[in-house]
């Protein structure tokens, strides 16, 4: 009765959401590139090449945006390393998840739009694609998704899941709604351990919840490929803004001190910058990288920043020799977020200032660079508080405080290397949770789990 509900008034609801949703693709761009996949309308070549894995049927991984696509790639890889014969299938919903998942994903993984979650376009989904079993990462549980993969007998498995207390507040109030679809799912990998009972209260049979540790969070693996990975690019990139001996221009000094604005939403922007003109006053090679959460508000950011007024240039234009160097350099690239974070001396994490949830902290870790947020961590209450405790990152809460914890860590460079060897040391703890999530997903679909 419920699913009927949903599906009697899931045509309403897409109108009423529509021009917002149609708004924000046509803001990000990209969005007329494979729409009608959306829409559960695929084209001959795609079929066909889904058609060459009918003897080894796929695996439907499905991520949200970005962050939820580089944790799909993650555990896709390691899936490989079990099953080496696997194909697999990645859904994304937003242009900047399916540009990146186009531009990192090996040719055995085929990636695709997500469908939307209405029962017709649903089946022609799972018709086409054919999937031995779906995994979805994070947060995302849809309801005709998840009848669909009970009524086909696909096991469905939630990984790297994330609970907030606001979305357990909320699945508890409408729990009679919610809940029969997260009894469908088969097995949950969750990050923390006290997320076992929360699972739990909201009707998930224990047994299928089985505690990983955090796919975003493990290091393993992720050591060498950053060192070696962010030395590459930065040596490529910033070798065509370093000095020009036949034309005597100075470009890009990559050995200036930087302080990094990473995945910042609007307002933050302006802060730091200001808080970045105050402190050049005492360090005067400060240099200012900003990387904003959404990479088509470039323009409006760097009007804000020449206002100031501030010398700004883009990632694009650093091969462009210049004069002098910039004060601020924008990102205005999708994807390559991580690498960068390697040139940074101290970084702010976005999204904790101005917004709520903050942004993910554990790049800028892996990098060996310390971090400061601000208030805001919500979607990472227990890794922030965890890093906090443990003197591995700092927490302040208002602006002036903001600019003495970065003064205090420019200007120390021992505080800068306790605060990256404690944060370390708290990852750790997730260390593997890409290797058991796999392996739990692999012996599942072999039967040998539950």
């Amino acid at each position: 009765m419920i699913r009927f509900i949903y599906n009697l008034f899931w045509p309403i609801g897409l109108l009423f959401f529509l021009p917002g949703y149609l708004m924000k693709m046509v803001r990000r761009g990209g969005y007329r590139e494979k729409f009608g996949q959306r829409l559960g309308i695929y084209d001959r070549d795609l079929r066909a090449r889904l058609s060459q894995s009918r003897e080894k049927r796929p695996t439907w991984l499905h991520a949200v945006s970005v962050g939820e696509v580089m944790i799909a790639l993650k555990l896709a890889q390691q899936l490989r390393t079990l099953e080496p014969d696997v194909p697999c299938v990645l859904t994304t919903t937003t242009t900047t998840g399916f540009a990146l998942a186009n531009k990192n994903a090996p040719p055995w993984i085929e990636v695709m739009y997500t469908p939307l979650d209405f029962l017709p376009v649903m089946r022609r989904a799972f018709s086409t694609i054919r999937p031995a079993r779906i995994v979805l990462v994070e947060a995302e549980i849809w309801p005709n998704l998840a009848a669909e993969a009970h009524a086909h007998g696909i096991p469905l498995v939630l990984v790297n899941a994330r609970l907030s207390p606001r979305s357990e507040g909320r699945f508890r109030r409408f729990r009679f709604f919610v809940g029969p679809t997260f009894r469908l799912l088969d097995l949950i990998c969750v990050q923390e351990r006290n997320d076992v009972d929360r699972w739990t209260a909201l009707g998930v049979e224990c047994s299928r919840i089985k505690y990983t540790g955090s796919i975003k969070y493990d290091p393993t693996g992720l050591d060498e490929e950053s060192g070696e990975v962010a030395a590459t690019f930065l040596r490529d990139v910033l070798s065509a803004g370093r000095m020009d001996s036949s034309r005597g221009e100075p470009g890009l000094n990559p050995e200036r001190p930087v302080l990094f604005g990473g995945s910042t939403h609007r307002g933050e922007e302006e802060i730091i910058a200001k808080i970045f003109m105050r402190l050049r006053q005492k360090f005067p090679s400060l240099c200012l990288f900003i990387a904003p959460r959404h990479v088509e508000r470039v323009r409006e950011i760097r009007a804000q920043l020449e206002a100031l007024p501030l010398q700004v240039r883009l990632t694009s234009e650093l091969a462009n020799h210049s004069k002098t160097e910039p004060d601020c350099v924008l990102l205005d690239t999708t994807g390559d977020l991580r690498r960068w974070y390697s040139i940074a001396t101290v970084v702010f994490i976005g999204k904790s200032m101005t917004a709520h949830g903050g942004q993910n902290p554990v790049e800028p870790i892996m990098a060996r660079r310390p971090v400061v947020f601000g208030p805001h961590m919500e979607n990472f209450v227990t890794l922030a508080g965890t890093l906090v405790s443990n003197e591995g990152a700092i927490r302040v809460h208002d602006v002036e405080s903001l600019e003495r914890a970065i003064e205090n860590l420019l200007g120390d460079v021992d505080a800068r290397h306790r605060l990256v060897r404690n944060a370390r040391e708290v990852l750790d703890q997730h260390r593997g949770a890409t290797a058991r999530a796999a392996a739990l997903i692999a012996d599942l679909h072999s039967g040998q789990m539950l």
